[in-house]
């Protein structure tokens, strides 16, 4: 793999000049607000820098962030992909793990056969991991004139958008990003399985049979998915908490960014938020102890949003 870029300052600085107008407009419409220049020098740019620069391949680079809820993988992503279209005239294509979900009904029946959590969208099993390995394959095998339907899921609707309204990608891209609050995440070794550790699992899942059972989900198609990774970069949080407040500030941007007063009624408050992040506490916790360990980069973010690379190529 290549090195990480040296710090060029002269670069960075004709790169955030050339992206600057790209950077605000897109911060307009994700409704955010000073984001720091910081950001786009010392993250932002270097990573771009570095991914252009990957050697040539035959398929597209699959580019893989994860990390906690609301640690900023999806944000990071798209600044860096439009870097990469406007200033250096790549094409890259990106989707989530969470517009891969498996559908209301087909969590329903989990819930009735394994466990009643199964109905809560989010921990490894409820997910269409098929339906990620198929649009992969499409962008893999592209030819010039293939074109590739983008699957997108609407969590205030708690279903897919109509087929009609994903994104065509025609071609084969040069990047494929890919975010996952999971993504390269291993199976816990059962062996060492704690009792419930925060208030829902004591509750409603006193004997693991949901956690044991997304356990062993993750072992299945989702490692066939995570070793098609050719990247993985993590934002890493300082604990379970910042998790729980980032996961909070995710939801009040949601809500600026819905107009449908109905759609509005279904953002959630802080408590549950709370309540609905503990479903992802365990793995979160296995997640920011181990994949630091094996991520090919790995960025720090503190309690103020300050980025900083821990771990480069």
């Amino acid at each position: 793999m290549k090195n990480f870029p040296d710090s060029n300052q002269g670069l960075y600085n004709d790169l955030y000049r050339a992206s600057q107008p790209f950077f605000e407009d897109l911060t307009k419409k994700l409704k955010f607000e000073n984001i720091s220049k910081d950001f786009f020098l010392k993250t932002v740019i270097p990573l771009s820098v570095y991914i252009n620069f990957l050697p040539n391949q035959d398929k597209p680079y699959l580019i893989c962030f994860t990390g906690g809820q609301g640690s900023g993988k999806t944000t990071l992503s798209n600044f860096i992909q439009l870097v990469l279209k406007q200033v250096y005239k790549r094409t890259p294509v990106g989707f989530s793990i969470d517009d891969i979900y498996k559908t209301k009904e087909e969590r329903e029946t989990l819930a009735r056969t394994i466990h009643p959590l199964c109905k809560v969208r989010g921990v490894p099993g409820t997910h269409d991991i098929q339906m990620g390995l198929h649009t992969l394959d499409s962008l893999f095998q592209a030819k010039p004139s293939t074109l590739t339907a983008i699957p997108a899921f609407s969590k205030p609707l708690d279903q897919h958008l109509p087929r009609d309204q994903w994104q065509i990608f025609k071609g084969k891209p040069d990047y494929i990003f890919f975010d996952a609050w999971c993504g390269g995440a291993k199976p816990i070794d059962e062996a060492n399985w704690i009792p419930p550790m925060n208030t829902l699992e004591k509750e409603k899942d006193p004997d693991g049979i949901w956690s044991k059972w997304s356990n062993r989900e993750l072992a299945g198609d989702y490692q066939e998915l995570f070793n098609r990774f050719d990247l993985l970069i993590m934002i890493k949080v300082p604990n379970m908490e910042h998790v729980y407040e980032s996961r909070w500030l995710q939801e009040t941007v949601l809500e600026k960014t819905i107009i449908d007063p109905e759609l509005k009624k279904k953002i959630m408050t802080r408590e549950e938020v709370y309540h609905f992040v503990m479903h992802y506490e365990r793995l979160t916790r296995y997640i920011l102890e181990e994949i630091p360990k094996f991520a090919d980069i790995v960025i720090e973010r503190d309690y103020v949003y300050n980025f900083s690379f821990t771990k480069i190529p």
